[in-house]
């Protein structure tokens, strides 16, 4: 198992922004894939974003053209720049290592209409 700790959350109102922050070390970004995800209160947790060899990303419909993926090799750091949020962005997001499945504890982004 990976150690992947989440930060950035919080409280926003419709239509701000965020920056989530997944502090992955160890983990060589231009060599693996790694995700966020989020899981909505009563729901599955689903994908949001994807990054392979620290350039090729994938986004999930509902957050294409709002949110952006991209890590920091030097840093150990994958971050999702969510912008345009609405209220049904409001879940707890995790980060995931693809190769490893680790997990990182998540973090709250509550979203206000």
């Amino acid at each position: 198992q990976r150690r992947l700790v989440e930060s950035g959350g919080g409280l926003v109102q419709a239509g701000g922004s965020l920056r989530l922050s997944c502090y992955a070390p160890g983990i060589v970004f231009r060599l693996n894939t790694m995700g966020w995800y989020r899981q909505a209160p009563g729901k599955q947790r689903e994908f949001v974003a994807s990054i392979t060899g620290g350039d090729r990303t994938d986004y999930a419909d509902a957050v294409k053209g709002r949110f952006t993926i991209s890590s920091e090799n030097d840093k150990y750091t994958m971050y999702l720049q969510m912008n345009t949020l609405k209220p049904e962005d409001t879940a707890v997001y995790y980060c995931n290592d693809w190769a490893s499945n680790s997990w990182g504890q998540g973090t709250q982004v509550t979203v206000a209409s």
